[in-house]
């Protein structure tokens, strides 16, 4: 059986060229955030925000595709939000409308992520779930290695030109919308869970079964203390403040050094996804997620504190391995437990009820850092990651 078929691979490239637009901007946003006056806590709550819309909304928006049994509307709509975004956060410097722009990014991807993961589940087996998921988020994160090696580029020649990034970032997120109109679909069988208000998805855990019900439960717990890897860009910069370096000519700045640590961690993200989807499928989710969650804690407690240069780039090659060990396995595990019917509400739930414990740990997070410094911010969810590892690995079962 063939593994990657043509709509994985359309489907891969769609978040490919996306990522490349969103990824342009993510590690410049906090900088930027940063130069027009935002502080610490204030960027831990406009992500959070960005965040939790994205999330809330997956769960409405996924119940909705599995109502009407209809997945590309879902998927052309949320890219398309996304696109349009991302010129507009660099033309706004009152907080208000910076949150709007932001929020209506995300909420591209709420609108989008349950009904394409649905696509992605219906197109594998249980058997190569891990490695198609894998795939997908493999070639997700390459657009988000090459987005920020662009910023990095632009930021290295031409410092301090951020509207010109935030601009760039619209020809990829258009391409990505372009490219969607290439995928057909037939309808799927229709979810019995029927119409409701925004929060109706929530009823899905009455019907989830146990399984589902124990894993959830276990990535809300480490998703309550787990921020925005904003944070870990801002420890970065925070380390490197005042370091210069020549380079190609050029000297580079904590800003641009910040960005480089990104585009590896990136990069590392992208070449370990399907390897370790791979490693999942044949040695069990459970042993891959928890191995991901000790890898962590590990980077967590080095970020704790002052990391040199050399090991900021270690932690993030570290940070790589955990992302590709979790995020692409979570998603192949949840819907091997959904039921088939309603695959993008389970996800949907999933990624809803974990914005709402996201949003609480940015601004959580945020508020450590202005009142105590950095270091708790990174060493509590190092140690609340230790202790949910143990817990998969004892009460958790490797498939459905």
């Amino acid at each position: 059986m063939r593994i990657i078929t043509r709509t994985i691979l359309l489907l891969s490239l769609i978040s490919l060229l996306a990522d490349i637009a969103s990824e342009l901007l993510y590690p410049v946003i906090p900088v930027y955030l940063d130069s027009i006056g935002f502080s610490a806590l204030w960027i831990g709550v406009l992500e959070g925000v960005a965040n939790f819309t994205a999330g809330i909304s997956k769960g409405y928006f996924g119940k909705w595709s599995d109502r009407t049994g209809l997945r590309l509307p879902f998927v052309k709509l949320g890219y398309l939000m996304s696109a349009v975004s991302k010129p507009l956060i660099g033309f706004f410097v009152y907080p208000i409308w910076i949150f709007f722009a932001r929020s209506l990014d995300r909420l591209g991807k709420g609108v989008r992520t349950a009904a394409r993961d649905a696509i992605l589940s219906s197109q594998s087996t249980k058997e190569t779930k891990a490695r198609v998921f894998g795939f997908h988020r493999g070639m997700d994160t390459l657009g988000a290695t090459i987005g920020p090696a662009i910023a990095l580029l632009i930021l290295l020649w031409h410092p301090g030109q951020y509207k010109t990034i935030f601009m760039l970032a619209f020809i990829p997120g258009l391409l990505s919308v372009a490219l969607i109109f290439l995928l057909k679909e037939k309808k799927q069988p229709v979810s019995t869970l029927g119409k409701g208000n925004f929060f109706s998805f929530f009823k899905y855990w009455r019907i989830a079964s146990p399984g589902f019900k124990k894993l959830v439960a276990g990535l809300l717990v480490f998703a309550f203390f787990n921020s925005s890897d904003i944070f870990l860009l801002l420890k970065t910069r925070e380390a490197t403040a005042g370091f210069s370096y020549p380079f190609l000519g050029k000297t580079l700045s904590s800003e641009t050094i910040t960005v480089a640590a990104y585009v590896f961690y990136n990069l590392v993200y992208a070449l370990a996804s399907y390897p370790l989807g791979a490693m999942a499928d044949r040695f069990g989710f459970k042993t891959v997620f928890a191995g991901g969650l000790v890898v962590f804690a590990g980077v967590y407690a080095g970020f704790a504190f002052q990391p040199s240069i050399g090991m900021i780039f270690l932690l993030y090659f570290f940070y790589g391995l955990y992302a590709a060990a979790t995020e692409g396995v979570v998603k192949a595990w949840i819907t091997n437990f959904a039921h088939e019917k309603d695959t993008a509400t389970a996800v949907g739930f999933y990624t809803s009820c974990e914005s709402i414990c996201t949003l609480a740990a940015s601004v959580i997070a945020g508020l450590l850092w202005t009142s105590a410094g950095s270091l708790y911010t990174f060493l509590i969810p190092s140690l609340v990651a230790a202790f949910t590892a143990i817990y998969f690995f004892i009460y958790i079962r490797n498939k459905a």
